[in-house]
Formats: C-alpha cells, sequence, structure tokens
C-alpha cells in the first residue's frame, strides 16, 4: 500500500537512516511529521516528528501550552504519552521532561526522531474541571472521524517555529480531509494519505483539519469558495440541510465588508455532539484565520441548529478582518508556552462580535429594532463584569486573575466598545467614515503579513481619525471609566428608556440568573452583580446565595435542570420552598412564584429629531 514516493521520503524518517540525514538542517527545513490514523489502539494516534539534523547540542521539544483565540492555559502536553527521542541507529536516547509540555534531549546532534502518543480531549471534558474548550480540542474515533486541532498532535523545537512543515497522515479508507491547510498532490503519494505543506508552525496549528465521511457543501462567498463540513453521529443532519443559511448569511457577511479579501477559500468543520460522557460538552466555536470549529449538539432541533451557527460563523467569519488582515507581533509571533498578550482584545474580539451583529442590520437580515435590543442586551450582561476594569490592561494579562473571569465581556463590552467609537466617527466624518473604513484602511496599509507594533496602534487610529477619538480611548479603553452609552445613542437621535418586561424565572431570555461553582461540588448559586427579576426579588432572594433545596428537593448541576424545565409551566399561585445559605448561615424563603418581570431599558427612537441625525443614524446601521 505504500507506494515509491513513501520508500523514498519516509522510511528514514519512520526507521531511521542516518546516511541523508546530515543533507537537510533543521534551520532550512522541513520538520516532517507522520500522523497514523488508520493504526489507532487505546484511542491513541501515534505521531512521529523527524526535525532535520541539528547543530547544537542540545534542544527542547514543546506542544502549546496556550495557542491563539483560546486565552486560556490548556497544557496540550497533559494528553503526551511515551514520548521516545531515537538517534540514527535507532536507540532511544535521554530525555528530561522539564514540564507538562516541555521535553528537553540532550546530543541533539545525533538526534533522527521523536515518537509519541496522542490522547484526545474530548474524552476527558467530563473528568476534569478545567476541560479544553471543545472546538479548540480534539477527538479520535477510530475509522470514524478525527478532529485534529493541530496544536494537540505537532509540536515545536525552540527557536524553530519559522520553518515549513511538511504533515504525512495516513488515514482509514472510506474518510477525507477538510481543511485549508495547503494540501499536495503528488503523484507518487501514499495511497491511503494525504500530505499537506506549511510555511512555518503558526500555518500548522491555525489549520485544522477534520477527517470524516464525506459530508460537505460548498459555495462561493464573493471571491471566497466557502466549504461546510459536518460529522453528524446519528445522519441526523446533513451539510446540504444548512447550506442555504449559511450562503445566504456569508454572502451578506462578504456584502458588508466588500472590498476585504484576506483569504480565497474558508472552512467551516461542524462537529455535532452526542452529549454522552466521552463526548464534547463545550458548545461554541474557535476562530482560525481561514477556517473555524464549531461545536453544537446534534439534539438541537435544526431551526435553533441554524441560528446557532449563524451567531457563531457570522462572529468567527468577520476574524478574516481581525486578526488575520490586522494583528500585532504578539499575534503573529505567538509564544505558545510564555505568550505575550496584546492589549486589543477590544479589537480581536470586540470589534468582530459588534459586526457580527452590525451586519445584519445593515443587510436587512433583522430589523432596527432588533440590532438596539442586542446591543441592550450587551449591555445588561456587561453589567456583571468589572466595568472599571481598563480593557487593554485586562486584555495584556488575561491570562492571569483576576482578569481572566472578565475574558467574557469581550463579547459584551468589547462590542460596545466598538458602537460607541462608531458612532464617535460617524458623527465626526458626517456618516462618511466608522469602524468598518478604519478595518480596512488598517487592513490595506498591514495585511496577513504584516504585524502592527501593539503600543502604537492605538496612536495610529487617532492620526488618521480624529482628537476625540484619543480622548474616548484615553478615558473608556485605556482607562477605567465606564462609557455612559446613553451619550453616544442620543447622537443618533436614540435614547435608554426603562420598561418592565416578563422574563422566565430562572432565565432572561438566554441570560441566567444562576451559575453553578463547580470547585464546590456544583453548588447552585444566585448570581452576584446583575439585576434580579421579581421572582427571586419577591422571596428575598439575594445575589450571591447558594441554593441548598427547593420544595426539599437537594440542589446541584443534575438537579436543577429539570427544576428548570418544570419551571416554564408554572403558573403565578405556584407555591415554592427555597433553602439558601448566605454568608455560611441557612436562610429559608418561601411563597407564590408569582408572574416573573425585569426592568430593562430599551433603546428606542427620539421623535422629532433633525434631518441630520436621520441622516446620520440611516448611515450608521445602512452604510
Amino acid at each position: 500500500m505504500k507506494k515509491v514516493f513513501f520508500y523514498v521520503i519516509a522510511i528514514a524518517f519512520l526507521y531511521g537512516c542516518g546516511a541523508g540525514k546530515n543533507l537537510t538542517t533543521i534551520d532550512k527545513g522541513p520538520v516532517q511529521v507522520f500522523m497514523d490514523l488508520v493504526n489507532v489502539t487505546n484511542d491513541q494516534v501515534k505521531v512521529i516528528v523527524d526535525p532535520g539534523a541539528f547543530t547544537v547540542g542540545q534542544i527542547s521539544f514543546r506542544i502549546p501550552k496556550t495557542v491563539p483565540g483560546t486565552y486560556s492555559a490548556d497544557d496540550y502536553g497533559q494528553y503526551i504519552e511515551g514520548l521516545v527521542a531515537y538517534d540514527y541507529s535507532g536507540n532511544p536516547m535521554q530525555v528530561s521532561k522539564l514540564d507538562v509540555n516541555t521535553w528537553n534531549i540532550s546530543n541533539a546532534t545525533m538526534l533522527d526522531k521523536i515518537s509519541y502518543f496522542v490522547n484526545d480531549t474530548y474524552d476527558t471534558e467530563n473528568e476534569v474541571e478545567d476541560a479544553v474548550f471543545s472546538p479548540a480540542g480534539t477527538n479520535i474515533e477510530k475509522d470514524s472521524n478525527y478532529m485534529l486541532n493541530l496544536h494537540g498532535f505537532v509540536g515545536y523545537f525552540d527557536g524553530y517555529k519559522e520553518i515549513p512543515y511538511r504533515l504525512i497522515i495516513e488515514k482509514p479508507s472510506g474518510l477525507e480531509a477538510a481543511t485549508s491547510l495547503n494540501q499536495v498532490v503528488l503523484d507518487d503519494a501514499i495511497e491511503n494519505g494525504d500530505v499537506f505543506m506549511a510555511n512555518r508552525y503558526f500555518e500548522i496549528i491555525d489549520n485544522p483539519i477534520f477527517y470524516t465521511k464525506p459530508d460537505k457543501e460548498t459555495f462561493k462567498v464573493g471571491g471566497i469558495e466557502v466549504t461546510l463540513s459536518i460529522f453528524s453521529p446519528t445522519g441526523a443532519y446533513r451539510a446540504s440541510d444548512l447550506r442555504n443559511r449559511m450562503e445566504g448569511m456569508m454572502s451578506a457577511q462578504k456584502a458588508f465588508l466588500g472590498d476585504i479579501d484576506a483569504t480565497k477559500r474558508y472552512n467551516i468543520l461542524l462537529y455535532l455532539s452526542t452529549m454522552e460522557d466521552t463526548d464534547a460538552r463545550g458548545f461554541g466555536a474557535l476562530e482560525h484565520h481561514t477556517s473555524t470549529v464549531v461545536v453544537l449538539p446534534e439534539a438541537i432541533p435544526q431551526d435553533r441548529l441554524e441560528q446557532a451557527m449563524v451567531d457563531v460563523v457570522s462572529h468567527e467569519f468577520f476574524h478574516i478582518v481581525t486578526p488575520l488582515s490586522v494583528h500585532s507581533n504578539e499575534i503573529h509571533y505567538f509564544d505558545y508556552n510564555d505568550p505575550k498578550m496584546s492589549q486589543h482584545l477590544w479589537m480581536y474580539e470586540g470589534t468582530t462580535e459588534y459586526f457580527a451583529n452590525l451586519f445584519q442590520v445593515h443587510e436587512g437580515l433583522i430589523e432596527e429594532a432588533e440590532f438596539y435590543e442586542r446591543m441592550r442586551t450587551k449591555m445588561d450582561n456587561a453589567k456583571g463584569y468589572d466595568d472599571a476594569m481598563s480593557f487593554t490592561t485586562m486584555s495584556m494579562n488575561i491570562l492571569e486573575a483576576p482578569y481572566e473571569s472578565n475574558y467574557a465581556n469581550v463579547y459584551e463590552k468589547g462590542a460596545l466598545i466598538n458602537m460607541a467609537l462608531d458612532i464617535l466617527i460617524r458623527e465626526k466624518s458626517n456618516g462618511e467614515k466608522g469602524v468598518l473604513w478604519l478595518m480596512k484602511e488598517l487592513s490595506n496599509k498591514y495585511g496577513v503579513d504584516a504585524p502592527f507594533e501593539d503600543d502604537k496602534l492605538i496612536d495610529e487610529i487617532v492620526s488618521i481619525t480624529y482628537p476625540e477619538v484619543r480622548d474616548f480611548f484615553n478615558k473608556h479603553v485605556i482607562g477605567n471609566t465606564p462609557i455612559d452609552y446613553s451619550i453616544y445613542l442620543a447622537k443618533m437621535g436614540l435614547t435608554l428608556n426603562e420598561v418592565e418586561e416578563q422574563s422566565g424565572y430562572f432565565l432572561q431570555g438566554e441570560i441566567p440568573y444562576i451559575d453553578v461553582d463547580q470547585s464546590n461540588n456544583d453548588a447552585i448559586f444566585v448570581r452576584k452583580g446583575i439585576e434580579l427579576n421579581s421572582f427571586f426579588k419577591g422571596l428575598g432572594v439575594q445575589g450571591g446565595d447558594v441554593i441548598k433545596s427547593i420544595n426539599g428537593t437537594a440542589i446541584n448541576l443534575e438537579s436543577i435542570r429539570p427544576i428548570i424545565g418544570q419551571s416554564f409551566g408554572w403558573g403565578p399561585d405556584t407555591m415554592i420552598k427555597l433553602e439558601l445559605e448566605r454568608d455560611g448561615e441557612v436562610v429559608t424563603v418561601e411563597g407564590a412564584v408569582g408572574t416573573p418581570t425585569i426592568v430593562v431599558n430599551k433603546i428606542t427612537p427620539i421623535e422629532d429629531v433633525s434631518d441630520e441625525i436621520k441622516a446620520l443614524r440611516n448611515a450608521w446601521l445602512k452604510g
């Protein structure tokens, strides 16, 4: 089954033959990596790395601790077993494990190859407290599917991340790869295998590969070829079921972006989970420059699956603007094991999330009132985080406490920062310019291969916009002064009015009033820092209270779920008794549940505004 090409190129690679070893030094590359997806045992994939010849005395081999887009320390080295280094004679060499992600090899001039086994992350998500977020994780399901987020499989040698890689994958018959990684088609390739090339290590980890029985739909969005690939374990869904909604949405996104063409192809890799104990449980998506990995439950109804795909893919696709086209040195030369984080999460995630909502009203997919409601919801959600925290300081220190716990605010206040900035630039330019214009200007100057200096970006933005933009950044992004959104909304003839609306008992839309403390035996507590509804207020429940029991049922993560389901059928006269723990004491409250309401701010147009303001608002929302 292995043809001539495999023999010539890979025989030394697999079995160790020093005869031609010195012809290629590692500084010239490529590093060759072989992955065997056929002979999977114990749910592990064997990986062999042939670096070429080293001229240094010792070298460290690393598996990433952190990868771009995750903003968490995941230690992918914990999933590596049985790492062995071999010399040119095929003998094992001495290897010292320096930490969970790093192996040091002495006498590196004699190193022929490294061999190790990789466990997947999906199997253990139910067992570990800080599980890898599923879209950033890996799956090994022999002869069925392989989710290869390659940072979980392929490592790098210290000082050699900027050289080419050749990835050779032997695959089971009947499975096909979906990826944006450059695939090399050779006459004498492996019969059941694929060969991929990358110019540097970043391209390896930035291009996940999804092996499944082929279920793909391909369509054109402007000049971009988009491929949707799906794995549905029971066959409940096919790529064709989602194509129309994805094509319509992404065509609207491309119309919104206009002439931004940072990529010619884009891959959506959708994994649908059974939600069993050994399957993925972290739902959402992880962006890559020219692809995204999406993980969602298979049991979700099609209308909700389509909407979830719209919500997550629209966000991820806009990452072709930033960080693909506009990014700093910290992103371009990312240190996977000792990362220096950029200060511009307000842009990488905030601008992207803002565009994911703005384009929908811009292209007529939603009404203006829906856009206002989404922004209002983000204002409410942002109150659950530290509103007086400098966004640039948070961004630079996002892997550390107390900043790490505020990360999700990049999707809330981060989007609102961009909304306010957009309105400010629109006002000063009489509607001609906005944040989209700004990103196009930055994209034209920098682009995929030219990073900016992190501490100079804001100066550059100010230089091409207005002095008031400097004041905005100094006060609200670099500084710690909360934004008064009503000031910016008023510029567009909008106002915030308090109105009372009905809520759920435990949820306001998709926003929960309760949360789970996994470090405390899945204790359920009432969230602090948010406005509680009349149900909790009427019973005297306070933010921070731990719910010990409801109507005599002890409460944990498993028992609260059916109660939340039952609550949708409660009437105003339904009686409830809650046992709470508050400041170390037990407190009991009881009474009728009533009809839950919440006082919220609604964004509404001001009557009788000038034609100039109406035109400005139209330029903001409709371009």
